[in-house]
């Protein structure tokens, strides 16, 4: 979870002109670019930001919503904690999987915007020589 701070926390300062990523598309190394219903970077920019506070909140707005009293009781009376570790195992393991793929798709979108920006840069050195 520590990596996926950081990749945001870097994509964060670094990204200073998101709307560069627009009609922008990832990747694959050495792969054609990418189009037709694929999401561009601006748009996986935005939802990266989206998505992080949901991931910093975590689990607080799920208690929030459990339910209380009777149906929880209910649940447990009829032996629904009986393969609990292994559900609990089953969704820890997924979530450990969708943030490694956000930290991913995160770093992608640093670097191409990195690109993006020496591109400009070798652009304007061009035009002032």
């Amino acid at each position: 979870m520590e990596q996926y701070f950081s990749a945001t926390q870097k994509m964060e300062q670094e990204v200073m002109f998101p709307s560069l990523l627009r009609g922008v598309f990832p990747q694959q190394e050495g792969a054609a670019p990418a189009t037709g219903g694929r999401a561009d970077l601006y748009e996986r920019y935005q939802l990266l930001k989206a998505i992080k506070p949901v991931v910093e909140k975590g689990l607080a707005s799920v208690t929030d919503q459990s339910p209380s009293g009777t149906n929880a009781d209910t649940a447990l009376d009829e032996g629904a904690d009986s393969n609990l570790e292994e559900r609990l195992s089953h969704h820890v393991n997924g979530l450990q999987q969708v943030l490694t793929d956000l930290t991913k798709n995160t770093n992608a979108l640093t670097r191409r915007y990195s690109q993006i920006l020496e591109q400009i840069n070798l652009s304007e050195d061009q035009s002032s020589s």
